[in-house]
């Protein structure tokens, strides 16, 4: 049976403030995530899509916006249709919370359980997302150092 949430914190050396803009504008999530651009709606309820180019375009919807400590959105898996629902999304949450002068960012993916998709999908959507969440937040760690990104 497949794990229903994905939980992984890192450590950035960043204020919560400048790593709250590089989790939520559009420029710096389509640098260090979608490798080929996002476009983010700030608010609950607003549209956002991130894209790679190896992988095309997800469509997600803002769910929680609390500047700068909360945000989280619903996904869409991979070739969907429709808008992102439960049983066709994930929910991603970001947590952002002061440790001195960096940043503990925790990221917590849940509702792999509720797809409505084969069991057999579901683990590897999950498994497939352990993974991604592993390099993308090392990338997020490593675009933080960057000039580019202040």
């Amino acid at each position: 049976m497949a794990a229903d949430q994905i939980e992984r914190e890192v450590r950035i050396a960043a204020p919560v403030e400048r790593v709250w803009a590089l989790v939520t504008e559009p420029e710096h999530v389509g640098r260090w995530f979608g490798d080929a651009g996002a476009e983010i709606d700030l608010h609950p309820g607003g549209a956002m899509t991130l894209t790679w180019a190896e992988h095309g375009t997800t469509r997600c919807v803002v769910e929680r916006v609390e500047p700068p400590h909360r945000f989280s959105y619903r996904w869409m898996l991979a070739g969907g249709e429709g808008a992102p629902t439960e049983g066709n999304s994930t929910l991603v949450e970001f947590s952002l919370r002061a440790d001195g002068d960096e940043t503990l960012l925790k990221v917590v993916e849940r509702g792999f359980a509720t797809l409505a998709i084969p069991e057999e999908e579901r683990v590897r959507h999950h498994a497939g997302n352990v993974e991604g969440w592993r390099m993308e937040l090392d990338e997020l760690v490593a675009y933080a150092r960057q000039p580019a990104a202040r």
